[in-house]
């Protein structure tokens, strides 16, 4: 019985990995609408530094994030791994680069540390924790803080 209630535990949640700049990152499945290759994006004028622009999505028009501007890493660099992850939050979607996505992988709470010090390079406001996957660190993305003021900016060039 008590293997069986681990089995069933609201405690493991999936969670998505991808690649940024040869670091782990991981997002919660939950949060996630689609994962698609690299498309042509077209680009708005005046729009904050980290937006590459929008796409089209069945007939959406979806904002493109680079993670990679947005964490103040290095340029984009597009190859055949190279993914839009589109994220849905309450009726708005954003979709985020990465450079590779890698596994879906069940975590359970208890391998979660919340962000305290870590050598990740992201900075700490867009994190929501540590998880330990057997001998790595996955660093756990804060999405509803990484897009948090993106609408409003985006409705601000839009006018």
């Amino acid at each position: 019985m008590k293997n069986e209630k681990n089995l069933n535990s609201n405690d493991i949640k999936q969670y998505i990995i991808f690649d940024l700049e040869e670091e782990e990152y991981a997002i919660s499945i939950e949060e996630i609408e689609s994962i698609n290759r690299i498309q042509s994006i077209t680009r708005v004028p005046k729009s904050p530094y980290y937006i590459n622009g929008v796409i089209n999505v069945r007939g959406d028009i979806i904002p493109v994030m680079s993670l990679r501007k947005k964490l103040d890493f290095y340029e984009d660099v597009f190859t055949n791994s190279t993914r839009i992850i589109i994220i849905k939050k309450q009726d708005a979607s954003i979709a985020i680069i990465v450079d590779k996505v890698k596994e879906v992988i069940g975590l359970d709470s208890k391998n979660i540390e919340s962000f305290q010090e870590t050598n990740s390079k992201m900075g700490a406001d867009f994190i929501k924790g540590v998880g330990k996957i057997n001998n790595r660190i996955v660093t756990i993305i804060n999405i509803g803080k990484l897009i948090e003021n993106i609408e409003d900016e985006l409705c601000n060039v839009m006018r």
